[in-house]
């Protein structure tokens, strides 16, 4: 049976707060983002990735190590606050999202020149054709 680890970060990244959760399955770790904007309620967080989770476009995954282990409660309450605190999102998860703008970015080109090509394709053929109705001898 495969396990899948969901983690949720949410922080203000100047000037919206934004959420990121992280999917550990099988050993890969892939991360989507979402911008929430104001500072989101804790139910709104809650009712948000309920509705929406299926439709969250996550990054390609990439191998991690997965550690299993049961920590106090209270340990783990102030291993949170202190994260919380010090730093919003764990490093691997900013190369992973990163990555991922990389990629989109990447695609949004190969359609730009996809597009730009077909344009003067098209631009150049109605040209050739009003060449061929000028000199019909009319």
């Amino acid at each position: 049976m495969d396990v899948v680890t969901l983690r949720l970060y949410v922080f203000f990244e100047d000037p919206f707060w934004v959420g990121v959760v992280e999917r550990v399955e099988g050993g890969k770790l892939s991360v989507s983002k979402v911008t929430f904007g104001p500072e989101p309620k804790s139910y709104e967080v809650y009712d948000y990735f309920r509705r929406n989770y299926d439709q969250l476009k996550f990054s390609p995954a990439v191998e991690t190590d997965v550690k299993e282990k049961r920590v106090n409660p209270k340990r783990m309450q102030r291993e949170v606050h202190k994260a919380v605190t010090t730093n919003g999102i764990g490093t691997k998860s900013q190369q992973v999202l990163k990555l991922q703008q990389e990629q989109m970015k990447t695609e949004r080109k190969a359609a730009s020149r996809e597009q730009k090509k077909l344009s003067k394709e098209r631009r150049f053929e109605l040209a050739q054709q009003k060449k061929k109705e000028k000199h019909r001898g009319r």
